[in-house]
């Protein structure tokens, strides 16, 4: 069996560090072809070298010497630039593309891979939040495969591969609550970065895991969700599950509910979609259901998360509106976490620059792109 070829967007973060242990585990099926980072010229390299990587892209323009001189003699020719990534993710010698670029950056690059004909294990929602329709669109007319790894996306895939075409009544969107699930709105209002990052069950970058202290991560799921299954927002419900045991759920007509069940490891997903269809075995833990105990539920607080209740709204206005979401949070996060801002801010600096953004019912490309450069700017301008 000939290995699949991989490239991987973000190579450096949460999810391109555990898609390079699944390839680890599996060399026989899979090999790296392109890896890339934002700034962290270290790891890079050492992936890089590692992995005998062809291709290595520092999207850091200035971190390229560093790159170069340390892959020198190596099997690895260094690139820079995002122009780099989203030249390389085209080539003849790429079968898939993860797509684990953190926010808006990575739609040019994941587009391209589209537009290439290669398959998408997505990871980074972004895309399908500031773009959904056109690359969803793209997708089909390219016939290319977005496989889902978020893991309650990935759930939700899994579920639906037993529904035999039957139609889908609801998605039960599942959510841990993040750290402040149980603090009252009072102590969460003080809280620093500190424990806002202290995440219950996943160990994720500092951004996701802001954005799931604050649950606008789910807000981010629930407009994806909405793409990727052709789901209206209307029948897509979140529900609070803090043992993060069953990823997600789906309800038919008849009251049949599907659940997809597995430790909290991304692993899962990743392997999953680099596989599919197949699955294979992976070192990792597995369920005891012997010593599970109680699996609780319970509803969102939205008066304590009104960062989920803005993103209904978004996807519920549609057009350019869940790209401004998108682009005002991401500087709100980073203001957040660079101590400029406090917990609810956040959300205060996404409604306020949402309701100054002119509204786009059908955007082009060009559109989205000029929305969230606007949004990203109004939003900094209300911090500073």
């Amino acid at each position: 069996m000939e290995k699949k070829r991989i490239a991987i967007l973000g190579s450096t973060g949460s999810i391109g560090r555990q898609t390079l242990d699944v390839v680890r585990q599996h060399p026989d099926r899979f090999e790296v072809e392109m890896i890339s980072a934002g700034g962290n010229a270290p790891l890079l390299v050492e992936q890089a070298r590692a992995f005998s990587v062809p291709h290595a892209v520092i999207c850091d323009t200035s971190r390229y010497d560093e790159v170069k001189a340390a892959l020198a003699g190596t099997a690895t020719e260094a690139h820079a630039g995002i122009d780099a990534a989203c030249d390389l993710v085209t080539g003849e010698k790429v079968d898939i593309v993860v797509a684990s670029m953190v926010g808006f950056s990575g739609l040019r690059p994941t587009l391209s891979a589209i537009r290439a004909g290669k398959d998408i294990a997505l990871a980074n929602k972004e895309t399908l939040v500031a773009a959904g329709s056109i690359v969803m669109a793209e997708a089909r007319r390219h016939r290319v495969k977005i496989l889902p790894v978020d893991s309650e996306h990935s759930a939700i895939f899994q579920c639906l591969q037993a529904a035999g075409g039957n139609p889908v009544e609801r998605i039960h969107l599942t959510a841990s609550g993040g750290p402040f699930r149980t603090w009252p709105r009072e102590q969460i209002e003080v809280a620093g970065k500190d424990l806002a990052l202290r995440h219950p069950n996943w160990n994720m970058g500092a951004k996701i895991t802001i954005d799931s202290a604050t649950m606008m991560n789910k807000g981010f799921e629930v407009i994806e969700a909405k793409w990727l299954f052709d789901v209206e927002p209307e029948r897509i419900h979140v529900v609070v599950h803090p043992e993060s045991v069953i990823h997600s759920m789906v309800e038919f007509v008849d009251g049949a509910v599907i659940a997809q069940l597995g430790c909290p490891d991304m692993r899962e997903p990743i392997q999953l979609a680099l596989a599919y269809p197949e699955r294979l075995p992976l070192n990792n833990r597995k369920l005891d259901f012997s010593a599970l105990g109680a699996l609780t539920f319970s509803e969102p607080d939205l008066d304590k998360f009104p960062c989920l209740r803005l993103s209904f709204d978004a996807i519920g206005r549609g057009g350019n509106v869940p790209c401004a979401l998108n682009a005002a949070n991401e500087a709100a996060v980073a203001a957040y976490l660079g101590d400029r801002i406090g917990f609810y801010d956040i959300a205060s600096v996404v409604s306020e620059t949402i309701a100054r953004t002119d509204f786009v019912a059908e955007p082009s490309l060009e559109e989205i792109f000029a929305t969230n450069d606007e949004a990203f700017a109004r939003a900094r301008n209300l911090i500073w």
